[in-house]
């Protein structure tokens, strides 16, 4: 489990389990009779993860200023995605994790709601931004962490503040293209509807 947790970390849930083991100084035999799936490691490995991502949001939730609350939870995802890439590669994609993973998607899902909800009810976040929208956010966000990590490791902050600007009401201007439908959301990301 610590070798895949590193691994998962530094490399995004790709790391091919040869290698982990390898790190693990244990044998194919001996990972699968414990994680039958490499499936099942990412769901065992990345609970702890989305814990976080979890708490992050709850505790966004708590935060009076509505829109402090929202820009406080991304910055948050964000810096966690960089300390574990395997946490990006899970949220923004269904193509990784199964039984965990879902149920943690599930938990999250009526949190980013309220998040969204709370900050369109005060006023501060434009009123057409919808739960689908948040994936573009941790993908663009989640590229340029990518993207300048060995080159300008912060790079992301700024990025994240161009993209709150840009979804603040009073700066909000007619979109020329509706959300992802969540059907579409599904197939964008790889996995099946829910």
């Amino acid at each position: 489990m610590a070798a895949a947790r590193a691994a998962f970390a530094a490399e995004g849930v790709a790391v091919p389990v040869e290698e982990i083991a390898r790190c693990a100084a244990v044998g194919m035999g001996t990972l699968y009779r414990h994680f039958p799936t490499k499936e099942d490691l990412i769901d065992a490995v990345l609970e702890d993860a989305f814990a976080a991502f979890i708490s992050t949001a709850q505790e966004a939730l708590a935060v009076e200023d509505a829109w402090a609350g929202f820009c406080g939870f991304l910055e948050r995802v964000f810096a966690l995605h960089v300390d574990n890439r395997g946490l990006k590669d899970i949220i923004a994609s269904r193509a990784h994790g199964r039984a965990r993973a879902e149920a943690m998607r599930a938990r999250m899902r009526p949190l980013l709601h309220e998040l969204i909800e709370r900050a369109q009810r005060q006023g501060a976040l434009r009123a057409d931004f919808t739960a689908e929208d948040m994936p573009l956010v941790l993908w663009s966000c989640g590229r340029v962490i990518d993207t300048t990590a060995g080159v300008a490791p912060g790079l992301w902050r700024r990025h994240l503040g161009l993209l709150l600007d840009g979804l603040r009401a009073e700066a909000a201007t007619p979109l020329p293209h509706p959300p992802l439908t969540r059907a579409q959301l599904h197939r964008v990301a790889g996995g099946k509807s829910s």
